[in-house]
């Protein structure tokens, strides 16, 4: 049976995704991006392999995504992140998904689906590095803490939530400092952190008008902090997947075994 590999490369970690033919995810990995994008893909992708017992020629064709998806000429083809992350969301069996929330490492993305799980329509802030991971990390190395700790951190917090008025990163990185210098508690500034970020995020998705069941993926999503921000400020219930930092590379394998049939069809038509 062949399989397909989806590799998302983005600017902090490297996500890849094996599936097998009937699209089930059989083996992954998440490493750092580091300096060095290709040597570091290619490497992934071998240990990935050997430790999974997939011969490379077992594998039927590569899609790339990501920041560096040109990058990697290896890829049989290289597709948008909102493409690759459309079908991966709506394909990890919440059907009534409409709206998908992406945080990555330096920007965030609302995508729209139509009823038939197509992208119709996206918003992007690439601009600021403001609400995306790079924020995430940034506000934890300023608090002394581990970034997979903010979520504790939140749900920790028996005051109100701190106020943070500055959108651009370098004027929220003193920000923070300033209120932590002025005694509030670690855990009330990490969830205002998380308000603005959320703020931030749903400014956006009501550009495209939320529907339905919204899905949050990417690395942040594994902050239940941020989950409950968005939560609030949304009015709704956020799904998040189970490996959400791989569902754009999950796409990306799903999208290679299509491109595998559409060239069967081109062959033999």
């Amino acid at each position: 049976m062949k399989k397909f590999a989806g590799i998302d490369i983005g600017s902090t970690s490297i996500k890849i995704a094996i599936t097998d033919e009937e699209g089930t995810l059989v083996a992954h990995r998440i490493t750092p991006t580091g300096s060095l994008f290709h040597k570091n893909t290619v490497a992934a992708f071998e240990s990935l392999l050997h430790e999974a017992g997939i011969g490379r020629e077992e594998i039927g064709a590569i899609v790339s995504t990501g920041y560096g998806r040109k990058l990697f000429k290896e890829a049989d083809l290289s597709v948008s992140e909102i493409t690759a992350n459309g079908v991966g969301a709506a394909n990890l069996g919440h059907s009534a998904v409409r709206t998908i929330i992406n945080i990555g490492g330096q920007d965030l993305k609302v995508i729209r689906l139509d009823n038939d799980g197509h992208v119709s329509d996206f918003a992007m802030n690439d601009k600021c590095a403001a609400g995306t991971g790079r924020f995430l990390e940034m506000t934890a190395r300023n608090l002394e803490i581990e970034v997979d700790e903010l979520g504790s951190y939140h749900e920790n917090s028996r005051g109100v939530p701190v106020v943070i008025n500055s959108t651009c990163t370098v004027f929220a990185e003193s920000e923070i400092i300033s209120l932590l210098a002025a005694g509030h508690a670690k855990e009330d500034l990490v969830a205002g952190i998380h308000y603005a970020i959320a703020r931030r995020v749903a400014r956006l998705a009501r550009r495209l008008g939320v529907e339905d069941t919204v899905l949050f993926d990417g690395g942040p999503a594994v902050n239940r902090g941020l989950v409950i921000a968005l939560e609030d400020e949304l009015m709704r219930e956020v799904v998040v997947p189970e490996l959400p930092q791989l569902t754009t590379a999950y796409g990306a394998a799903l999208l290679a075994g299509e491109y595998v049939d559409t060239e069967v069809e081109r062959c033999c038509a």
